[in-house]
């Protein structure tokens, strides 16, 4: 695949419903753009609490109460990431009365996932580091069902298969290592349809708010390969 550069820093969103394809706009866009990185507030946290930083054992405390994770801690993990890559001034902190000044150059680019879901977490991360585009992924719901129907994973190593398109090469077994394929537990219609449910709950006031910024941009598509290259032209029209 050929790569392209950006020229400014590229703060980027992925929003849509559960089985759009969100994960695989993001590895397609960061092997197109190799500039951009990809960061996950659910693997910081993960990594937080394995590794027992302080952040990390008051987010498990937490966590073991029964309690979720306080906006505001995955706010300091997303903002302690960015400091470490020196993408954010290291003074910064989550409690500024302005909004970080984030470098401007290629290499600080990111694909922010799993933060913000909701528009009121949207606010609280405009006012610590600002995205510059929100990327809203539109695909019709009996697509989606027809994907998941279809979908198997190796769990082992995070494989997936479809037999309608990436069909594995013995049916039911990984292309790797020959073991057995399996459903995601929530890959089942009526698990998949509770959360589109609350998917949509939050999502429509979450896109308002970035409408709102000039951030947001919509791309409609069957497939992801039919979504793709209209978000690569995006990408280059607006950073390259």
């Amino acid at each position: 695949m050929a790569t392209s550069k950006l020229k400014r820093a590229a703060r980027v969103i992925l929003v849509g419903a559960p089985g759009v394809g969100k994960g695989t706009q993001a590895e397609r866009l960061m092997k197109r753009f190799p500039q951009i990185s990809a960061v996950s507030s659910g693997d910081l946290l993960r990594t937080s609490v394995r590794n027992k930083t302080p952040l990390g054992l008051e987010a498990e405390s937490t966590m073991r109460a029964g309690n979720l994770v306080p906006d505001d801690m995955i706010l300091k993990l997303i903002l302690n990431e960015l400091k470490a890559k020196r993408w954010v001034p290291l003074k910064t902190s989550v409690s500024d009365a302005l909004p970080a000044e984030p470098s401007d150059e290629p290499d600080a680019s990111f694909i922010l996932d799993g933060f913000p879901r909701t528009a009121a977490q949207a606010s609280r991360l405009d006012a610590v580091i600002p995205v510059n585009l929100v990327v809203s992924l539109i695909t019709p719901v009996n697509i989606i069902l027809s994907r998941i129907a279809s979908r198997w994973v190796h769990a082992p190593s995070g494989r997936v298969y479809n037999t309608d398109f990436n069909a594995p090469k013995v049916e039911g077994k990984d292309d790797v290592t020959g073991e057995p394929l399996t459903k995601r537990p929530d890959d089942d219609e009526d698990t998949w349809k509770q959360r589109l449910r609350k998917f949509e709950e939050t999502s429509q006031p979450l896109l308002d708010h970035y409408h709102n910024k000039g951030a947001l941009w919509t791309v409609q598509g069957n497939s992801s390969d039919e979504i793709t290259p209209q978000i690569y032209r995006e990408f280059e029209r607006r950073f390259a």
